[in-house]
């Protein structure tokens, strides 16, 4: 059972380490795809965990777990990075849409009313 679980966590670790790859070279990837294969390998894991006797545990997957956390969250900060970089730029595209679209007519002074003069 426990190598079965070793090799679960592998192939997770393998769709972690491509993804996060991926988002730090600016490589395009289909982040559906990969949330699929890692919401594949999730249930995978936790099928094969519910026969695990938790007292069993040897130290060699202790490690693996705990390798496999550390590179859940270096993925997790990776993910977060992309995510605000593309909430600031679709802001930004947004904001250049917005302004391009406006001739400034309504558009509101320093303290935010136009003086009607």
């Amino acid at each position: 059972m426990e190598a079965v679980l070793i090799q679960a966590i592998n192939r997770l670790e393998g769709i972690l380490a491509g993804e996060t790859e991926a988002l730090r070279s600016g490589r395009r990837i289909d982040l559906s795809e990969v949330t699929n294969c890692k919401n594949q390998s999730l249930l995978e894991m936790t099928r094969i965990s519910r026969g695990l006797d938790p007292s069993a545990v040897t130290p060699v997957l202790r490690e693996r777990l705990g390798t496999l956390k550390s590179r859940l969250e270096e993925n997790s900060r990776v993910l977060s990075l992309h995510m605000e970089a593309a909430s600031e730029i679709s802001g930004i595209i947004a904001q250049s849409l917005k302004d391009a679209e406006s001739d400034g007519t309504y558009g509101s002074s320093v303290n935010g009313v136009k003086s009607g003069r």
